[in-house]
């Protein structure tokens, strides 16, 4: 018989895969295939057919619609250039903290969602239990779409989404919704002495930036209504975190790219807000062209992920606070394949271990608490399957 390994086990074996985003995840999906199909669960993937990644889901119990699915992705943030004390592809329990890069966002969950997969396979229930482990979520939520599509048809359709982000076991019912462009303006070289007759790209996109700057004053000014009040900050936010360009201080800048990234309100319509970048854009484009007609902006969509909208007597939300016993209303501002689930015509919520503060941190951990929380709630979920 097969061994059946702890949640402390498997998040050290799930942590010892780096599946930074830029790279394959498809060791820890092997892996997690052949620890299932060791207990006699079937797992499927869906392949990516344009990276080597892979998404993974498994059903257990009766062959039925209307599972519990347990959600989380298996990627992770880089450790580049962060000061780490120990070694963040391994688990470092100390002073009440499990150390390690995606202990907190998020394979303590995935862990814990492993662990009572196999539990259920051991057990009787009368209700079945999925598991849906994706990809790409660091860098947009791409991943999870096509995973999500891929299940349908093969597996019986599930019905209430328990997506594991880091909310300290608290029952999440609504997030921002987000949307990316990424940014290349190409203006025209000349000495910066005579920069009036070239076309900067970086201080033509700093008008863009500075736009941003200008929309979140005015986000920021706006008194929010009663859902807006329930996030932090309780407003659309416009963002861009990295910029590159340029060849030397003394040339106009002939290239310069950078994301422009919103998180936006449940409530509030994303197309609108990408359309009025666009319009920016052109208008910002409009003055390069003046002066030399052949430079241009280029933008191209990164990423579009829907808002989880909190649902009237959402299945989900209404499990979880079963489980849990909490009845207090909690909102992120942070997206998470939930409102995808949430598209697709699943109840979601979002309930894991961990605090949001510590993910992609120097020192990532989890407290010990934190993931024995999460265990307890695994147990009491396995006890409701039982019927």
């Amino acid at each position: 018989m097969a061994e059946r390994l702890s949640p402390l086990d498997l998040m050290r074996k799930l942590v010892s895969f780096p599946t930074v985003s830029r790279d394959s995840n498809i060791p820890l999906i092997d892996w997690v295939a052949d620890y299932l199909a060791a207990h006699g669960i079937e797992s499927h993937r869906y392949i990516d057919p344009d990276q080597p990644k892979h998404a993974l889901f498994a059903h257990v119990g009766p062959w039925v619609e209307g599972a519990i699915v347990l959600s989380g992705h298996t990627d992770v943030v880089p450790v580049d250039g962060q000061p780490w004390e120990s070694d963040p592809f391994s688990v470092t329990e100390k002073d009440g903290r499990y150390y390690g890069r995606g202990t907190c966002d998020m394979k303590g969950f995935d862990a814990l969602a492993i662990w009572a997969l196999v539990e259920a396979q051991y057990g009787t229930p009368k209700r079945p239990l999925q598991l849906a482990l994706s990809f790409d979520e660091e860098i947009g939520c791409t991943g999870a779409p096509p995973m999500i599509a891929a299940m349908q048809g093969v597996l019986p359709k599930g019905s209430a989404v328990i997506v594991g982000e880091p909310s300290r076991m608290q029952a999440v019912t609504g997030h921002k919704g987000g949307i990316g462009f990424d940014t290349h303006l190409v203006g025209f070289e000349v000495h910066s002495s005579l920069m009036h007759t070239g076309v900067n790209a970086i201080m033509a996109g700093a008008k863009l930036i500075e736009w941003a700057n200008d929309m979140n004053t005015e986000n920021m000014a706006d008194k929010p209504d009663e859902l807006a009040a329930m996030f932090d900050p309780p407003f659309t936010t416009v963002h861009v975190g990295m910029i590159s360009g340029g060849t030397a201080h003394n040339i106009t800048a002939k290239e310069c790219r950078f994301a422009m990234d919103f998180r936006v309100l449940p409530g509030e319509n994303k197309d609108a807000w990408g359309m009025a970048y666009l319009k920016e854009v052109r208008r910002v484009e409009k003055q390069m062209q003046s002066v030399v007609p052949e430079t241009y902006i280029e933008v191209t969509p990164r990423f579009d992920v829907p808002a989880l909208e909190p649902e009237k007597n959402g299945e989900a939300e209404t499990l979880v606070r079963s489980l849990t016993g909490d009845n207090a209303s909690h909102k992120v501002s942070y997206g998470t394949e939930a409102g995808q689930f949430q598209q697709a015509g699943y109840s979601a919520v979002i309930c894991g271990p961990g605090d949001i503060a510590q993910a992609h941190q120097p020192n990532e951990y989890i407290e010990v608490a934190q993931f024995e929380a999460g265990h307890d709630f695994m147990r009491r979920l396995l006890r409701r399957l039982q019927g």
